[in-house]
């Protein structure tokens, strides 16, 4: 996804520098072009040559190094990337930027970028809880850059609490939410369904099925990427919710149904690919059920049809999708449901099917319409969920 892109990581002088190796190393195997600065104070913990290695670019330490390839280097970078992350961003560091000062080379970079800037606090709990440091998060904040929230722990000096700089793999999708795709989405507000639900028994026992949530949440994480205003409401699972999107997760089908129906009207469009359950028990046990050497029987009842009182309740120009997960008549079975529950498309997929369906990394997904039917092949559940979007936009582009 970073194909072609240009991320300039900026390293200033605190322990966790050596986090930011294995996130160049992860940018480059990415695609990324990264293009390292380090403070003079960075390489006190870290080796230039390390960032040199791993990335194929001489890493910058010296405002007025004479060996450099630009014309003039801090424009030339400045100019080069699509985003810049300081990672770790020091106290020091971050009170140079809030106030505009630039006496070395990442300072002097930032200060003449117009790219976006995301920055990773990282030092001890008393300076990052300082007033003096919060007010200057607060003025980046205010001048357009993003600050990464610290995480919470033990810190090398042996305090425990807020000031360590958050793991490699969180980082890296920040970078992602900032130059990864086009935001096409900006000013979208979507909502989004994922996973399973779980209709309780007795206070041991419930049912639920096979859903792990997956493509859901890689519609969700598709939707953030391009720019959209992403609510997702989750059942159990065992995923990571994607960032910068707002989770609300539930158990039951009536939890789910609640928190659709409650923000469904502001919504710009509604995907709901969650297994949702269709029956639960009718009456549910205070008590474990105890088993004896009988036959047992458990009568069920119909949970609320979200997808059809979505449909009756439709807005105009909002826009409405379904999944449909069968075993056999797909398209036929999946044509009466779009039309039954009043949606403007269904994602139909055969549970069949190789590739397709739970508990995969891949699917294999038909998109049905009103007046249309189109097949996509074999692909990951990430690159099916910008295909599924890229058909919505193009439909609510032709609506208009």
């Amino acid at each position: 996804m970073l194909k072609g892109k240009t991320v300039l990581l900026g390293v200033t002088g605190g322990i966790a520098a050596y986090k930011s190796a294995s996130l160049a190393s992860m940018l480059v195997k990415s695609g990324a072009n990264v293009r390292v600065i380090m403070t003079e104070h960075a390489t006190n913990f870290i080796n230039p040559i390390t960032f040199e290695t791993l990335t194929g670019h001489k890493c910058v330490t010296d405002t007025f190094d004479r060996n450099f390839e630009f014309q003039v280097e801090h424009i030339s970078l400045a100019k080069e990337a699509d985003v810049i992350m300081v990672a770790p961003a020091t106290a020091n560091v971050i009170a140079k930027l809030a106030h505009g000062l630039a006496d070395d080379m990442l300072t002097t970079t930032i200060l003449a970028s117009s790219a976006p800037k995301l920055i990773a606090p990282a030092m001890n709990t008393g300076m990052y809880d300082n007033p003096v440091t919060q007010d200057n998060l607060l003025l980046l904040q205010k001048y357009g850059m993003e600050v990464i929230e610290p995480a919470t722990g033990h810190l090398a000096c042996g305090d425990e609490g807020k000031g360590k700089m958050p793991e490699p793999e969180l980082l890296y999708e920040y970078i992602l939410k900032a130059c990864a795709c086009k935001k096409d989405m900006k000013g979208l507000k979507v909502l989004v369904t994922a996973g399973p639900t779980q209709e309780a028994v007795d206070p041991v026992r419930f049912l639920t099925n096979h859903s792990s949530g997956r493509m859901g949440y890689s519609i969700a994480k598709a939707c953030m990427l391009r720019g959209a205003d992403v609510t997702l409401v989750t059942g159990p699972t065992r995923l990571t919710a994607p960032i910068a999107v707002n989770v609300i997760p539930v158990i039951s089908a009536r939890d789910m149904f609640e928190a659709v129906t409650s923000h469904s009207p502001d919504m710009d469009i509604i995907i709901k690919a969650a297994a949702v359950a269709d029956y639960r028990p009718a009456k549910v046990s205070e008590e474990k059920v105890k088993k004896s050497d009988d036959n047992a029987s458990l009568v069920l009842e119909r949970t609320d049809d979200i997808l059809r009182y979505l449909g009756e309740h439709k807005r105009p120009g909002q826009f409405l999708c379904g999944f449909s997960m069968e075993t056999e008549h797909m398209l036929e079975n999946s044509k009466k449901k779009l039309e039954k529950k009043h949606l403007d498309m269904i994602a139909a997929n055969n549970l069949k099917v190789p590739g397709a369906g739970f508990e995969t990394s891949t699917n294999v997904i038909t998109i049905i319409t009103p007046d249309s039917v189109r097949e996509l092949e074999l692909m990951s559940k990430e690159d099916a969920a910008f295909c599924l979007l890229d058909e919505i936009l193009a439909r609510r582009s032709r609506a208009k």
